[in-house]
């Protein structure tokens, strides 16, 4: 099964569940009069179940969900009195709407005709609830206008017990109003039925907001107003002695008519409903699984001393048996946490699908927004990522969206012009490379016109108008903080600040983004994400007598440096790296160490596609598992470290940031010497 299909089964199960729960509510209190509220709730399960499954391309699903939610519209209206035979009936649906989400599992097609033909057969033979009862007179019509039919039924029932219908008048500041006007509404469901809300604009102190609500209660005004604390306006008084009415028992249904053709199949579990869920799925607050990680790495920590120990007794003791036996506990606790560890993050991980789906949402409202015609596409959604990655890297998603949508896609008329398709395309392309996760935008609009990106730059002063730098480099500028081509603001795209959030974002996460842009052809944004950030595996790398931990996710090989391979272009430092010019920096250079190391060196190679460069270090320590720990607030702000961890005999290393010294490189001239 999918893991699109997981998904969508989990989520079923849990609305149907909680459906059980509140027509078991019903059941037990229908008698004493229908709670509203948990109808409504049961009326809200059942619609949220027929748009997921609509979502999913479930039609069964969804077909019978909508019958079963009309049905349910007309309970609310009081089109239909809740009975037995109501409830029963409600029960047997809810359970073949189990059985259809059971068949999503078990690949299981089901005709659900005859079902359909068979709720409408019940809705057409129960009887009604009563007599319609006419308002005229009784309410003011200014306000009978503006009530829903479902305000109108609800306003029926509470005249019909007897209850007092009330307006109380409320104003509010409107910085303020929303939470002061849930609080209101929580203290009159607490002493009656809260009926309509309705908004008022006029006779208003200025920056405030009114609403007159109406309900109904069976308390007499003095104690409504000494408990509400508001003005409160009397439309019908509560009847002192309300004469019990019996019950109008609907008559029992008919049974209804057989369906011309082939009878509906009927699934053995209507019968005796299994309580047994189809799927294995348990929701768990990330939070859990966070602090389930942060144990594993004080046990990795406790590990690493483990190992350090046996180590020191066998250069001490030799191979003696209590050595020996060291060793083997050594290898198991480093096996079992391996699995441990893997086991964890397995849970962490979720389809990217996630944040495509709500993507979609954006493109297709902003594409109204601006007035242009956007088809979008999706591809690898199954991809998996680490669920805290997902939602942190959704913001940098969205604002590539918008600038392809403000900036890339042309208005139609102008592709026209060119050739092209009136309706532009937004590509969303997801791929796993290695222990990295690859998130495309694509868009086939006008391309980043890097001529207008020199003009912006030379009047910041970034660069000199008279300075050679190559597109590549230009494009790289469009990340820089404030920066824009912009001339006016767009509520789209935003209010002209650049891409700087995205650049920002991806580093924190250890992320690399690249872009690529053909005049009229279209821009390509390419995020490069770790798949989590949990523990990591590192090289420990020596530069002069200091030791740096760099990310293993970010390394692509390591190299023994062949100084006949360096040379010289355009005053930068590059690596001749079969026949590939590599950008070439050195770590002493970078931080300023002056401690001269003789001997061989090495080259480590960070970076993907384009965006790659070597690192000049001294020496390769070693590898090592590490958890990264911030570096805290009086540090922020600090570039070129990501973090640091603790390794060995409690030391501490730094952590580098590999993405801001990849850029601080390539904008750097002249970053080596050898």
């Amino acid at each position: 099964m999918k893991s699109s299909e997981k998904e969508f089964v989990a989520e079923a199960e849990e609305i149907l569940e909680e459906a059980g729960s509140l027509l078991l509510v019903i059941q037990d209190t229908y008698k004493e009069g229908v709670d509203p509220d948990s109808l409504n709730a049961l009326f809200r399960a059942i619609h949220t179940l027929k748009g997921t499954a609509g979502l999913f391309g479930h039609q069964g699903i969804t077909d019978l969900s909508h019958a079963v939610e009309s049905l349910l519209d007309e309970i609310r209206l009081g089109k239909i009195a809740v009975s037995d035979d109501v409830i029963s009936f409600l029960f047997k649906n809810i359970d073949l709407l189990r059985y259809l989400v059971d068949g999503v599992k078990e690949k299981r097609q089901t005709d659900v005709s005859g079902y359909l033909a068979e709720i409408q057969a019940f809705r057409e033979s129960i009887s009604k609830a009563g007599e319609a009862q006419s308002l005229e007179g009784v309410i003011d019509e200014s306000i009978l206008k503006v009530l829903s039919e479902y305000e109108e039924h609800r306003l029926k029932t509470n005249l019909k017990e007897g209850k007092g219908i009330y307006i109380l008048k409320a104003v509010f500041p409107f910085t303020e109003f929303d939470k002061m006007l849930e609080e209101v509404r929580g203290k009159i469901k607490s002493i009656g039925e809260l009926l309509s809300t309705m908004p008022v604009s006029e006779a208003l102190p200025e920056d405030s907001i009114g609403f007159n609500l109406m309900f109904g209660s069976s308390h007499p005004l003095k104690e409504l107003e000494e408990t509400l604390k508001f003005e409160i306006h009397t439309l019908v008084e509560p009847k002192s002695a309300v004469e019990p009415k019996p019950a109008v028992e609907p008559k029992p249904a008919v049974e209804p008519k057989p369906v011309p053709g082939k009878p509906p199949e009927r699934p053995p579990q209507l019968a005796e409903p299994s309580l047994k869920t189809t799927t294995t799925t348990v929701r768990v607050d990330i939070e859990k699984l966070d602090r389930v990680l942060s144990t594993i790495a004080e046990l990795t920590l406790a590990r690493g001393a483990v190992k350090r120990i046996w180590t020191e007794m066998a250069e001490a003791y030799g191979h003696t048996p209590l050595v020996i036996d060291m060793y083997k506990i050594t290898q198991t606790l480093q096996r079992k946490l391996a699995e441990l560890q893997e086991q964890v993050l397995e849970i962490r991980m979720v389809p990217i699908g996630q944040i495509f789906g709500r993507l979609a949402q954006v493109i297709r409202r902003h594409s109204r927004d601006v007035g242009k015609k956007i088809n979008f596409e999706m591809f690898g959604e199954d991809t998996e990522i680490d669920k805290y990655i997902a939602e942190e890297v959704i913001d940098p998603l969205v604002h590539i969206v918008r600038n392809a949508i403000d900036h890339g896609i042309e208005p139609a008329e102008e592709r026209k012009a060119k050739g092209k398709k009136e309706e532009g395309t937004v590509t969303l392309r997801a791929s796993q490379w290695g222990n990295h996760v690859v998130i495309e935008v694509k868009d086939d609009g006008g391309g980043i016109n890097t001529e207008k990106i020199r003009q912006k730059a030379v009047e910041r002063g970034i660069i000199k108008a008279d300075e050679e730098v190559h597109d590549k480099e230009l494009l790289e500028l469009i990340f820089t903080p404030g920066f824009s081509t912009k001339d006016t603001v767009s509520e789209v795209s935003g209010r002209g600040v650049g891409l700087d959030i995205v650049k920002d974002r991806l580093s924190v996460l250890g992320g690399f983004v690249d872009i690529v842009s053909e005049k009229d052809i279209g821009t390509t944004v390419t995020l490069t994400l770790p798949i989590t950030l949990a523990i990591i595996k590192a090289l420990m790398v020596k530069a002069g007598k200091e030791v740096f931990a760099v990310p293993l996710s970010s390394i692509s090989e390591i190299l023994t440096l062949q100084e006949d391979a360096m040379q010289t272009i355009e005053n930068r430092m590059v690596y001749n790296l079969r026949g590939e010019m590599l950008p070439v920096t050195s770590l002493k250079d970078i931080f300023k160490l002056t401690d001269n190391v003789t001997g061989k060196a090495f080259i480590v190679v960070v970076g993907f596609g384009e965006r790659r460069m070597g690192l000049l270090v001294d020496d390769i320590v070693g590898q090592h598992e590490v958890v990264v720990k911030s570096l805290g607030d009086y540090f922020k702000g600090i570039r070129d470290f990501a973090g640091a961890a603790e390794i060995g005999k409690h030391e501490v290393t730094l952590v580098l940031d590999v993405e801001s010294i990849i850029e601080g490189t390539l904008m750097r001239k002249g970053s080596v010497h050898v």
